[in-house]
């Protein structure tokens, strides 16, 4: 009975150290502040709490053996969690550098913290800040045989280099070393044909310039209210010279039917003449006044000098 007790005993204790070895000292206070980190994010929403958890708990394991699997789980960990914390405290410009200060170089950072600073980056539209990290990342030999590699060359490619216009770069990306590890056949002509849609679609929005077409020249403003009202004013101020240049009666009625147009625009348009919008349009009333003028009095004028 004894025997078997202690055989069994022998057994049980032989199968747990195989399935779930002792943490450590170090290791056991490392996961009591990841939880406590993720408790004070999630639960109680103290993000700053749990930013200084997680910085605890990675100076932690600087003591920590990094042969053993459980260092490098644990550290990614707590940096995904400070990496949320950060977020959330808008302080993301600074996670990448934060990141670097505990993984020390690109190449040595874990792939699923390196998809999680992608999607930020991207979610706040900073995605070149990504791209050289990502560039060394994804060329590093090493790292071409992690499970998450496929998925950061993915991010990198969809999020990154396309939204960004680099399709040389994509392309490379997709046929070169990087997509031989990442990519399918298949998956290597779906991302190709999403690199030329969005080429096409660049060229659709920005069409070449043709060298035989007159500049076009754009007023800012038309699109306005206060635009609206200055188009009305340059076609009537248009009626107006072309009445007077052939009207032969009822100058002065006509002089002060100008008169009060030129008041009613500078009271309810009130363009500032200092403002650089307000030029083109200036320029063209100058040179209308000066046609009116010109049709107003100029017979005035040659009639007297004839006299």
């Amino acid at each position: 009975m004894s025997n078997s007790s202690t055989s069994m005993a022998h057994t049980l204790s032989f199968g747990s150290v195989r399935q779930s070895p002792p943490l450590s000292s170090n290791f056991a206070l490392t996961h009591g502040l990841l939880d406590s980190a993720a408790e004070q994010l999630m639960v109680q929403r103290d993000f700053q709490a749990a930013f200084d958890t997680c910085e605890r708990g990675l100076v932690s394991l600087l003591n920590a053996e990094q042969e053993d699997s459980r260092y490098g789980e644990l550290k990614a960990a707590l940096c995904i969690v400070g990496i949320q914390a950060l977020a959330e405290l808008n302080q993301w410009p600074g996670v990448l550098a934060w990141i670097l200060q505990h993984y020390e170089c690109p190449e040595k950072i874990s792939a699923k913290i390196m998809q999680m600073c992608i999607l930020l980056y991207t979610k706040v539209g900073e995605q070149a800040m990504m791209q050289e990290a990502g560039h060394v990342w994804l060329c590093c030999p090493s790292n071409g045989r992690l499970a998450g590699f496929g998925t950061v060359a993915e991010l990198y490619l969809l999020h990154i280099l396309v939204p960004l216009g680099h399709m040389t770069e994509a392309r490379e990306l997709v046929f070169g070393e990087v997509g031989g590890i990442a990519f399918t056949e298949d998956q290597k002509q779906t991302a190709l044909d999403i690199v030329e849609n969005k080429e096409n679609l660049s060229q659709e929005q920005h069409p070449s310039p043709n060298p035989n077409t007159s500049p076009v020249v754009v007023v800012a403003g038309l699109n306005t209210p206060q635009g609206a009202v200055i188009q009305k004013l340059e076609a009537l101020l248009r009626l107006l010279n072309r009445g007077l240049s052939v009207a032969s009666g009822g100058l002065f009625r006509l002089q002060r039917f100008f008169l009060a147009a030129v008041l009613l625009y500078m009271l309810f348009v009130r363009m500032d003449p200092a403002h650089p919008s307000s030029f083109p349009w200036i320029s063209q009333m100058l040179q209308m006044l000066k046609q009116m003028w010109d049709a107003m009095f100029a017979p005035y004028y040659r009639a007297r000098a004839q006299s």
